[in-house]
């Protein structure tokens, strides 16, 4: 169980912090050992805490923890590939490649380049499709709720609509 900040314990920052070991051994299970995926997962799981009470502390309302398990335990993961690669030998021939996977920490450091290139790749094409649908919804207008629902809480509002009775033309 994850002890917060405040002392209590957080079931919730329980299961984030396994969903993201999940998350983080996604791109490196085919190269890496058994022992490499256990600190790839222990590695997950202080990085969903951490950014966890960073984006509380910067005051970003993310309830379920979707960004630091699959953002930040997904680059993490990216990464893990070019540092824990071990060479095995099954991995030659993929994507190209002739010879087997090798991270940094197995002698090879091209991968780890090529794992960073593609964590900027994939954070400048996601970003700036994200600035561009959040910038035109904000531009329609739609981007908000009204703000009184916002202070009176976004359920109600939705249970009011749901519980009137539709209308019959």
């Amino acid at each position: 169980m994850v002890i917060r900040p405040s002392k209590k314990p957080d079931p919730g920052l329980s299961v984030n912090g396994v969903l993201a070991g999940l998350v983080a051994i996604t791109a490196p299970c085919a190269f890496v050992s058994p022992g490499a995926s256990v600190i790839i997962g222990l590695i997950a799981g202080v990085l969903v805490c951490l950014a966890t009470f960073g984006l509380e502390k910067i005051r970003i309302d993310d309830p379920v923890g979707a960004v630091p398990v699959h953002l930040v335990n997904g680059i993490w993961g990216i990464v893990a590939v070019g540092l824990f690669a071990n060479g095995n030998p099954a991995s030659a021939g993929w994507n190209g490649v002739t010879s087997p996977v090798t991270g940094l920490f197995y002698g090879g450091s091209g991968q780890l380049m090529a794992q960073l290139f593609t964590v900027g790749a994939i954070l400048v094409v996601a970003c700036g499709l994200s600035l561009a649908f959040f910038k035109a919804l904000s531009l329609l207008k739609i981007l908000r709720s009204e703000p009184h629902d916002e202070l009176v809480g976004l359920d109600i509002p939705e249970m009011v609509r749901q519980v009137t009775p539709m209308r019959i033309l």
